[in-house]
Order: structure tokens, then C-alpha cells, then sequence
């Protein structure tokens, strides 16, 4: 398990996880330590044991340079990090506020969520030359899942704040057509919507605020662009 670490240090840290009693037990393995100014965000493992992580937001950034990110001015980029070769930038990656990360079965395709850029971008990984395309959703891309059908779910913020709504699309990963699940406006009950998981016939979404899940139906209609 690779769990994003804010505090004392900026890092990613590794527990192994074992769930074969009826209370599941985490044990700590290790960290890598982010190089200065990495704002790290998001993760997910490599089949070898290292793994991929989003440069969201330097740290240290004033409020005009998160400004610029959110007008769409690249500020970060996605990092790879293997226990022989440490931390790498993985080219092509340098995004306006990469957010929320996912990869490929096979490890060669990165989808991540341009969360300045409002977009879903879908990146080449260890390929020559790169190959990268993005489409905008219009919404914050915040955090991707993986759907049962093999379709990303997108979860984010749209309009502005303090009366965002949240949004959820999912997306074809092999065509980048989407399809609009969710624009739920803002309520005192549920805001600010960042990541969405599916259950069953139900979207599952969380926030970064407050202290409810909301459940909206799975509805299956066209993809489209």
C-alpha cells in the first residue's frame, strides 16, 4: 500500500497489507523522501515495487503562481521512483496541477487529472517518442478510479468556489470520450466533491469537506466528447 505523507516530511510511504483476519492489519515498510519543492499528491505501484506519484503543487508556491496554475500555466509534472534509480520526472508529464493518477494494466499508458487545466490527460510511459492527448471536461479533475467496465471514473469541482458543484464523468480510456454521471450542486449537506468510486448501480462520491459520502445511480448513457 503507497500512502501520500503531508507533515514532518514530504514522502510516499509503504505498508504491506494484510487482510486475512477479520480486522486487516497495515505494517510499515518504508518511505522515499520527495526532493524539495515536490507537492506530491497522488500514487499508484509498479509491478516492480516502485511507483508513479503527481507534483500537484510545489511547495512553497504563493497565491499568484496557484493563480497561474489555475488559469492553466503548467507548474508540475508526474515523478517516477524506483528503489535503484530514485526519482525521475517522467517526460511529457508537466501538467497545470496534475491531480489524480491511474496506469495501465500493461504499466504504459499514465492517465492523470489536470486539475488547473480542467482536463483528463492520457500519457505514454516508457515509450519513443511520447505520445500524449488530453480532453477537456470542463471541471477541477481531482482524483480517477477504475470502473468494473474497464472505464475511468473522473471526480472534481466545477464554477468556483465557495459554490462549486461536483462533477463526475467517466471516461473511455482507449477513445477519451466521455460521458457526465454527476453535476450535483452545492449543498450545506455535501460539496466539493473529489473522488468517486462505483458500487454495484451507484456512483460513491467523497469530499475533501465535511463528513458524508454521496450516493448518486450509475446511469449508462452514450459516451460522448
Amino acid at each position: 500500500l503507497f500512502v501520500v505523507h503531508h507533515g514532518n516530511r514530504e514522502s510516499i510511504e509503504v505498508f504491506e497489507l494484510d487482510a486475512r483476519q477479520k480486522a486487516p492489519t497495515l505494517t510499515w515498510s518504508g518511505c522515499a523522501v520527495a526532493p524539495d519543492p515536490i507537492g506530491l499528491n497522488s500514487v499508484v505501484g509498479l509491478p516492480d515495487g516502485g511507483f508513479v506519484t503527481t507534483n500537484f503543487s510545489p511547495r512553497g508556491a504563493d497565491a499568484a503562481g496557484r493563480g497561474r496554475m489555475m488559469a492553466g500555466e503548467n507548474n508540475g509534472e508526474v515523478w517516477e521512483w524506483h528503489t535503484g534509480t530514485g526519482w525521475k520526472i517522467v517526460p511529457g508529464s508537466e501538467s497545470a496541477g496534475a491531480n489524480g493518477l491511474e496506469i495501465s494494466k500493461d504499466g504504459k499508458w499514465l492517465y492523470i487529472g489536470g486539475w488547473g487545466s480542467q482536463s483528463f490527460i492520457r500519457l505514454s510511459r516508457g515509450q519513443t517518442p511520447v505520445k500524449r492527448d488530453a480532453v477537456g471536461v470542463g471541471f477541477r479533475v481531482d482524483n480517477l478510479r477504475w470502473a468494473p467496465d474497464g472505464a475511468l471514473l473522473a471526480a472534481g469541482q466545477g464554477g468556483t468556489a465557495p459554490s462549486q458543484t461536483s462533477n463526475v464523468v467517466k471516461v473511455d480510456p482507449n477513445t477519451l470520450k466521455f460521458q457526465e454521471l454527476v453535476r450535483y450542486p452545492y449543498s450545506d449537506a455535501f460539496s466539493s466533491g473529489t473522488v468517486a468510486i462505483q458500487i454495484g448501480k451507484e456512483i460513491w462520491v467523497g469530499s475533501v469537506r465535511g463528513d458524508r459520502i454521496a450516493i448518486f445511480p450509475a446511469a449508462q448513457t452514450q459516451l460522448s466528447r
